[in-house]
């Protein structure tokens, strides 16, 4: 791979890209930026959400600007506020030693007449959503006459949220002789009109495959009755204890109603859609950034701007309408080089949708079950365990400790572990006990039934084994980095080792029976690093809620779908200003303890 200074960035950019940590560029700025910096061309490029697209324009339009000029030089027309000022905010950093170059923003939301005032007073790179610009543009408080380069990012987002005449509108007070660069995940026929209309003989360059999904993320289906969606939910979000995700709805009433539904059970939830007003937004956003918000419930249009790399789960409580959006969906995750997951809940009338979606991104769905309150209970405990271990120690009480001590004297260190142990556990336990198995069944077909019963959790002819082993992501371990890593140490192949879920101190895995004596004697004394690492069977075999299974049987015959939106119909909305708070913790009952 070539290094940032092989690419023909010159020493302002350099030095930038030294300031800001990077190393080695992403692919679709390694395709990009040499062709940007030494052709006057149009260019289409096409890329997932979250592999640098913005250095990859970035980078070259700021090198090709001239800062000793006031005239407005450069348009990037993005779609919403959010990804607006995410672009203005890294193009700044990127030209931060290029003296007088000055990147604007330009967005609702904001006082258009102070917008206008930092761009007379000399912008070269102006940042801006369709609406905002091309209102500036019927006011003439724009003069975007004179520009040499625009750039669309992501186009196809734009053209999904009814942007295509406003773009039109926009481009036509650019001059013909321009060079257009196009930034997209996908490539709908909407953005090839615009691709054909507005821009000569085009480089193409795609990074992956065109409108694939990212290979750093894995996509997992579970299929619940109707009724069963929140309480999958919230299942999920207690099997992942750490979990940073979005929770993407279809619907601004959903999306409020869910994060209402959160917050009351004890979750650290918010809510992002278009109803709030800017500053609740700001407000949501920044709480989400700082993970103040555990689960940002989303709808895809206020999605847009979040622009966050360590989230590790987006989870489709309802599917979109076009598979494009969820390639946008699940883009939020696996971003930079990291691992994420993408989970859908789905009924069994939306099946054959996860067959489209495959079809499109061209990556398979691990059909999984929700997992059970045992299960939940076993991942908790251990959970609870280790934020024991790792809690730092407050000094501060030292002078309470003679009088504690005098109060638990008489419990030995084992009764003394269960009762620290069960002040958390016990309530949670006492919930789950004899909660009800929410998974339904998806019709497969008799020959897939065999084919998909250990990526399912259930027995095959040999058995399948649930293993606890004490690494996780605190030892730098993702779900498919320590597949890996028990397929070389075990010596088995990739799929023997399935349903992998990785925690923040521990994880899960199974194997078929047939592994067992071997696992559990290679792993009887065997140390990382100095490090013992313990592999034993979990008491608990089923592991529905992991990752790293093995691949999906096709779903079969739908319930009514009319049925479900019958119902989706007759839940009450109530809108609250509290939606965008971060969930503080209620004393009473809730699933999510930890």
């Amino acid at each position: 791979m070539k290094k940032f200074e092989a690419l023909g960035l010159n020493k302002p950019l350099i030095d930038a890209v030294s300031d800001l940590g990077f190393e080695n560029p992403s692919e679709v700025q390694e395709k990009a930026i040499p062709i940007l910096l030494e052709n006057d061309t149009d260019l289409v490029a096409l890329a997932q959400t979250g592999t640098g697209k913005t250095a990859a324009f970035g980078f070259p339009l700021i090198q090709k600007i001239d800062s000793s000029s006031r005239t407005t030089q450069g348009l990037i027309l993005s779609p919403t506020r959010e990804l607006c000022l995410q672009i203005t905010n890294e193009l700044k950093l990127y030209s931060k030693y290029v003296k007088g170059l000055n990147t604007v923003a330009i967005y609702g939301g904001a006082s258009i007449s102070e917008q206008a005032n930092q761009i007379k007073r000399g912008a070269q790179i102006v940042v801006a959503t369709p609406g905002r610009m091309k209102d500036m543009i019927g006011r003439r408080m724009v003069d975007i006459s004179k520009i040499d380069y625009c750039v669309l990012d992501e186009a196809d987002e734009m053209l999904n949220m009814g942007f295509y005449e406003d773009i039109k509108d926009i481009l036509a007070n650019t001059p013909e002789e321009k060079l257009t660069w196009l930034f997209s995940a996908t490539m709908p026929k909407e953005v090839s009109v615009i691709a054909k209309k507005f821009m000569h003989n085009p480089k193409e360059i795609t990074v992956g495959t065109k409108n694939a999904g990212t290979s750093t993320v894995q996509h997992e289906y579970y299929v619940v009755g109707g009724r069963d969606r929140y309480p999958a939910l919230k299942r999920l979000a207690d099997t992942n204890p750490d979990i940073f995700s979005v929770v993407f709805c279809r619907t601004k009433r959903d999306t409020q109603k869910v994060a209402e539904k959160l917050i009351e059970d004890g979750y650290n939830a918010g809510a992002l859609h278009g109803d709030l007003s800017q500053n609740q937004r700001d407000l949501v956003m920044n709480a989400f950034r700082k993970k103040q918000i555990q689960m940002l419930v989303a709808t895809d249009v206020a999605a847009r701007g979040i622009d966050v790399d360590d989230i590790t789960h987006v989870i489709n409580y309802q599917l979109p309408d076009e598979i494009e959006t969820y390639t946008h969906r699940s883009g939020r995750t696996g971003r930079a080089g990291k691992s994420g997951i993408s989970m859908v809940i789905v009924t069994r009338s939306e099946l054959r949708k996860i067959k489209s979606i495959e079809n499109k991104i061209q990556q398979k769905f691990i059909s999984k079950k929700i997992p059970t309150g045992m299960e939940i209970c076993e991942i908790q405990l251990y959970h609870l365990a280790s934020k024991i271990r790792d809690t730092k120690i407050n000094e501060e009480v030292d002078g309470y400790l003679p009088a504690i001590n005098d109060v638990l004297k008489d419990i030995d260190r084992e009764e003394l572990i269960k009762k620290i142990i069960s002040v958390e556990f016990t309530r949670f336990y006492n919930y789950y006990n004899k909660s009800k198995d929410l998974n339904t069944t998806d019709g497969e077909g008799r020959g897939e039934r065999r084919k998909d019963r250990n990526s399912r959790g259930e027995q095959s002819s040999n058995g399948s084994v649930r293993y606890f082993i004490n690494v996780g992501e605190k030892d730098n371990y993702d779900w498919m980095s320590l597949k890996d890593f028990l397929k070389d140490t075990l010596n088995l192949d990739r799929d023997a080792v399935y349903k992998v879920d990785v925690k923040d101190s521990f994880s899960f895995f199974n194997t078929d029976a047939e592994h067992t004596e071997n696992i559990l004697q290679t792993f009887s004394d065997f140390k990382v690093d100095g490090r013992f690492v313990n592999v034993e069977v979990s008491k608990n075999p089923g592991g529905g809620g992991g990752r790293g299974g093995r691949d999906r049987g096709r779903g079969g015959k739908g319930r009514d779908r009319k049925r479900d939106k019958r119902r989706d119909r007759k839940s009450s909305y109530s809108k609250s200003e509290g939606a965008g708070n971060s969930g503080k913790r209620r004393s009473k009952r809730r699933d999510g303890f930890f």
